[in-house]
């Protein structure tokens, strides 16, 4: 059931929910060109420049190869959809992966070709080329368009929402200023921006800041808890794992108790993703303008 909602010009004049928390959950498919790694990974301490990391290679390849696939079978468990949001060069090598997420009932969204190609570096053309490729490789191997988006290191460009809406995305989710999404006006078109957090995502906890995998869980559990003292203005907050992350046995753990946290908070929080909520939220803009 949505919701009319009579507060603040900042917030949404529709929300679709009883409840004034989407959680949207999300998944991280990631990987890199054959001449690149990851850049931050469990061993700390980066190799010098110029020497190819094997180590964070094959730490990455963990999440197509296991991680993932225990994913899928920890939402299968938890009665939960999600959006996987996938490298290109993932969907060119793993189609079979590809083709278990579309049948499992998720969405797949594009996350640049590779992780290491970044838009914010590139020139116009250069972003456009790499958006075909990405756009190519998941739709050859799921057979379904990607609809959202999202950069590398969430790090768009000053041309990527106007190549998203040129090609036809419905959302994209490098946006960090907002609690709800908004629509963006572009040359080609409006695109919707969808607002990605921070707080409950398993890279920048876990690998960046070398928290233990239970406070992902115990955050989620405190803004659950005190949610109420905020008040009822509407808010998307993310639930993130990266398939080389949190796809292993002690990252699953903490996605299952999230899940389950998240259910037994429905009375405050609605467990969603990305694609529900831009469905609702381009429907419910069309028409209007930003100004």
């Amino acid at each position: 059931m949505e919701a009319n909602l009579e507060s603040e010009s900042s917030a949404p004049s529709v929300w679709p929910f009883e409840q004034p928390l989407a959680l949207s959950l999300s998944v991280m498919l990631e990987g890199w060109t054959e001449d690149s790694a990851p850049g931050i990974g469990p061993m700390g301490n980066p190799l010098k420049s110029g020497v190819l990391d094997l180590q964070a290679r094959s730490w990455a390849a963990y999440g197509p190869k296991v991680g993932a696939w225990r994913i899928l079978d920890a939402l299968k468990q938890a009665g939960a959809c999600a959006v996987f949001y996938v490298s290109g060069i993932i969907a060119e090598n793993y189609p079979d992966l590809m083709r278990a997420i579309v049948v499992a009932g998720h969405d797949i969204a594009a996350h640049s070709f590779a992780q290491n190609i970044i838009p914010a570096y590139q020139s116009e053309a250069e972003e456009a080329a790499d958006l075909r490729r990405c756009v190519l490789a998941l739709e050859a191997a799921c057979g379904v368009r990607p609809k959202g988006w999202l950069s590398p290191r969430c790090t768009p460009s000053v041309n990527t929402s106007n190549l998203l809406a040129q090609s036809g995305f419905l959302w994209h989710a490098d946006t960090f200023d907002s609690d709800t999404p908004y629509m963006l006006d572009t040359p080609h078109g409006r695109i919707l921006a969808m607002p990605f957090t921070m707080e409950v995502n398993d890279m920048p906890l876990y690998i960046r800041y070398g928290a233990q995998p239970e406070a992902f869980t115990q955050i989620l559990g405190r803004l659950l808890s005190r949610w109420p003292d905020l008040g009822p203005r509407p808010t998307c907050l993310d639930i993130t794992v990266h398939a080389h992350v949190f796809g292993r046995p002690y990252g699953i753990i903490e996605l299952l108790d999230s899940l389950r946290l998240a259910r037994r908070h429905g009375a405050s929080a609605r467990l969603t993703n990305h694609r529900e909520l831009a469905s609702f939220f381009s429907e419910a803009f069309h028409g209007q303008s930003n100004s």
